[in-house]
């Protein structure tokens, strides 16, 4: 009797071992943040149910913010245009660690090995690096051009071998610093096109495109090689045409790789330019209902999506990249601002922020799924992101 008892006890204390409530047990794979920007607060959500799981407050002002996330997935680094940098666990909906590490501040990424955390700075002009871990900081490169001039640093994106490919735009530069040693990183400059502001890093790694602001066309480095330095592309793609006033610069984070060819927004036009990614020659031009801010393909590449700068910014297009034309025009409310495809493209996610909503749209039949609510929301990132080079 007393083996039984003590049998039975066993089995009892591994049962309590391995038993854990279903709410407290999940992956992290189909977590992400809503930014709710007048707020200061992130919904975390989850995209295989399409629900909102709760919210994390206190992180700021989030009128431009950032989100990249840590290999495993649970943990969110939400840059903040205050400076802030605050590490959210996603699976307690807590703050981890939080810190001011700038003045002005629009964004950040993560190293190769998942171990630094690296924000890009207008103020002060430069870029620093983190602890993933601690939030320690470990190393503060300025970008500074002149002595005693700082540029605003836009376009940061993690590339192979513990570096990082920013682009400064009072400098004119693209910069590229490895922080093989984080406490001693390794920077080096090349001369890019007039007022570069923002940046895309191919999905290979191997290309980093710089949109310039000053002129027309686009700053391109070989990463495999870039002894060569920069070069300009698509240079003087609106020759002849009249320069519309740009109300909203585009995001080319949001630029697409699809079919071979890179999709871009055109600036001051109401066009998606297309490229050649070997020749890097313009091969078509689409026309768009206004000027394009985001465009962004869907993750099989058979899809751009493409939102719209103020007066057109309730306004969403698809343009099937077979045709090359505009096969789908929806609003999904009033100041769409961001776009997030699911892993697989399936589904995506739209945030209107003057309709208070999140919109997931079925890619396929352009069906509405879901209206998630929010408080003004702006951007959407899925914790897929932590897998790719470039974000």
């Amino acid at each position: 009797m007393r083996a039984l008892l003590i049998a039975a006890s066993l089995a009892l204390g591994l049962s309590a071992c391995v038993t854990t409530p279903s709410d407290t047990l999940r992956g992290t794979g189909d977590l992400g943040v809503v930014i709710e920007r007048a707020a200061g607060r992130v919904q975390v959500v989850e995209h295989s149910q399409r629900t909102s799981l709760g919210t994390v407050e206190g992180l700021g002002d989030l009128s431009h913010a950032h989100v990249t996330f840590s290999r495993d997935g649970r943990y969110a680094y939400v840059f903040g245009r205050d400076g802030g940098l605050t590490k959210v666990d996603l699976l307690t909906r807590r703050i981890d660690r939080r810190i001011i590490q700038a003045g002005n501040s629009i964004g950040g990424s993560i190293s190769q090995d998942g171990r630094l955390i690296v924000a890009q700075n207008y103020e002060p002009g430069g870029i620093k690096a983190f602890d993933a871990d601690t939030l320690e900081l470990l190393a503060d490169v300025p970008a500074e051009y002149a002595p005693g001039k700082f540029s605003r640093v836009v376009g940061l994106a993690d590339i192979p071998g513990q570096r990082f490919v920013y682009a400064l735009f009072d400098a004119n530069e693209i910069r590229v610093t490895d922080f093989t040693d984080p406490r001693k990183p390794v920077t080096t400059r090349y001369p890019a096109g007039k007022q570069p502001y923002d940046g895309l890093v191919t999905p290979d790694g191997r290309w980093f495109l710089a949109g310039l602001f000053g002129e027309d066309g686009i700053s391109l480095l070989d990463l495999w090689q870039p002894e060569a330095g920069a070069r300009k592309v698509l240079a003087g793609y609106g020759r002849g045409e009249e320069k519309l006033p740009v109300f909203k610069m585009p995001h080319l984070r949001g630029w697409s790789m699809a079919a071979g060819q890179a999709w871009l927004p055109a600036i001051g036009r109401h066009a998606v330019l297309v490229a050649d990614a070997r020749s890097w020659q313009e091969v078509a031009r689409v026309p768009v209902k206004g000027q394009p801010v985001f465009v962004m393909a869907r993750p099989d590449g058979r899809q751009v999506w493409v939102n719209f700068a103020f007066p057109d910014n309730e306004w969403v297009q698809v343009i099937d990249t077979m045709d090359k034309r505009v096969v789908h025009t929806f609003s999904p409310g009033k100041a769409v601002l961001h776009m997030e495809f699911t892993p697989r493209g399936e589904e995506v996610w739209l945030s209107a922020r003057d309709s208070n909503r999140v919109t997931v749209v079925d890619t396929a039949t352009f069906a509405v799924r879901r209206e998630l609510p929010a408080d003004a929301p702006s951007g959407i990132f899925f914790t897929a992101r932590g897998q790719r080079i470039g974000f």
